[in-house]
Protein backbone atom coordinates (compact mmCIF):
# COMPACT_ATOMS: atom_id res chain seq x y z
CA UNK A 1 0.00 0.00 0.00
CA UNK A 2 1.35 3.44 -0.91
CA UNK A 3 2.24 5.88 1.86
CA UNK A 4 1.60 9.60 1.38
CA UNK A 5 3.69 11.90 3.51
CA UNK A 6 3.81 15.65 4.03
CA UNK A 7 6.66 17.11 6.07
CA UNK A 8 6.94 20.75 7.13
CA UNK A 9 10.27 22.36 8.02
CA UNK A 10 10.38 25.93 9.32
CA UNK A 11 13.88 27.36 9.00
CA UNK A 12 15.24 30.05 11.31
CA UNK A 13 15.41 33.31 9.29
CA UNK A 14 19.20 33.36 9.37
CA UNK A 15 19.40 29.71 8.25
CA UNK A 16 16.99 29.62 5.30
CA UNK A 17 19.67 29.19 2.61
CA UNK A 18 21.54 26.53 4.57
CA UNK A 19 18.34 24.59 5.22
CA UNK A 20 17.35 24.91 1.56
CA UNK A 21 20.71 23.50 0.46
CA UNK A 22 20.48 20.55 2.85
CA UNK A 23 16.90 19.79 1.81
CA UNK A 24 17.77 19.96 -1.88
CA UNK A 25 20.48 17.34 -1.28
CA UNK A 26 17.89 15.17 0.46
CA UNK A 27 15.63 15.43 -2.60
CA UNK A 28 18.42 14.31 -4.93
CA UNK A 29 19.27 11.26 -2.81
CA UNK A 30 15.70 10.34 -1.88
CA UNK A 31 14.53 10.27 -5.48
CA UNK A 32 17.09 7.55 -6.14
CA UNK A 33 15.55 5.22 -3.56
CA UNK A 34 13.68 2.30 -5.07
CA UNK A 35 10.50 2.87 -3.03
CA UNK A 36 10.33 6.61 -3.77
CA UNK A 37 7.49 7.41 -6.16
CA UNK A 38 7.41 11.17 -5.54
CA UNK A 39 9.59 13.51 -3.49
CA UNK A 40 8.89 17.18 -4.11
CA UNK A 41 10.04 20.20 -2.12
CA UNK A 42 8.27 23.56 -1.89
CA UNK A 43 9.23 26.82 -0.16
CA UNK A 44 7.26 29.88 0.90
CA UNK A 45 8.56 33.43 1.31
CA UNK A 46 9.11 33.04 5.06
CA UNK A 47 11.45 30.04 5.00
CA UNK A 48 8.90 27.28 5.45
CA UNK A 49 9.63 24.19 3.38
CA UNK A 50 7.06 21.52 2.55
CA UNK A 51 7.81 18.04 1.27
CA UNK A 52 5.15 16.10 -0.61
CA UNK A 53 6.18 12.46 -0.77
CA UNK A 54 4.74 9.21 -2.01
CA UNK A 55 6.35 5.91 -1.04
CA UNK A 56 5.58 2.52 -2.56
CA UNK A 57 5.28 0.94 0.88
CA UNK A 58 5.74 1.51 4.59
CA UNK A 59 8.87 -0.63 4.50
CA UNK A 60 10.29 1.66 1.79
CA UNK A 61 9.56 4.69 3.94
CA UNK A 62 11.12 2.96 6.94
CA UNK A 63 14.27 2.33 4.91
CA UNK A 64 14.32 5.99 3.82
CA UNK A 65 14.18 7.13 7.42
CA UNK A 66 17.45 5.32 8.17
CA UNK A 67 19.48 6.88 5.36
CA UNK A 68 22.63 8.86 6.27
CA UNK A 69 21.51 12.04 4.48
CA UNK A 70 18.29 12.11 6.49
CA UNK A 71 20.17 11.39 9.72
CA UNK A 72 22.55 14.30 8.96
CA UNK A 73 19.60 16.66 8.62
CA UNK A 74 18.04 15.38 11.84
CA UNK A 75 21.29 15.94 13.75
CA UNK A 76 21.73 19.50 12.39
CA UNK A 77 18.08 20.56 12.57
CA UNK A 78 17.98 21.75 16.21
CA UNK A 79 20.35 24.57 15.21
CA UNK A 80 18.61 25.39 11.93
CA UNK A 81 14.86 25.17 12.42
CA UNK A 82 12.55 27.33 14.52
CA UNK A 83 9.97 24.65 15.37
CA UNK A 84 9.97 20.86 15.58
CA UNK A 85 9.56 19.10 12.26
CA UNK A 86 5.91 18.35 11.45
CA UNK A 87 5.15 15.11 9.62
CA UNK A 88 1.78 13.88 8.40
CA UNK A 89 1.56 10.31 7.12
CA UNK A 90 -1.72 9.67 5.35
CA UNK A 91 -3.66 7.37 3.13
CA UNK A 92 -5.11 8.76 -0.07
CA UNK A 93 -8.88 9.03 -0.22
CA UNK A 94 -10.12 8.15 -3.68
CA UNK A 95 -13.33 9.88 -4.61
CA UNK A 96 -15.45 8.20 -7.27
Amino acid sequence: MKVYLTAIVKAKPECVEEVKSILQEMVIHSRLEEACLQYDLFQDAEGTFVFQEIWASQSGLNFHQTQPYLERFKSKSPLLIREPLIIYTCEKIDVQ
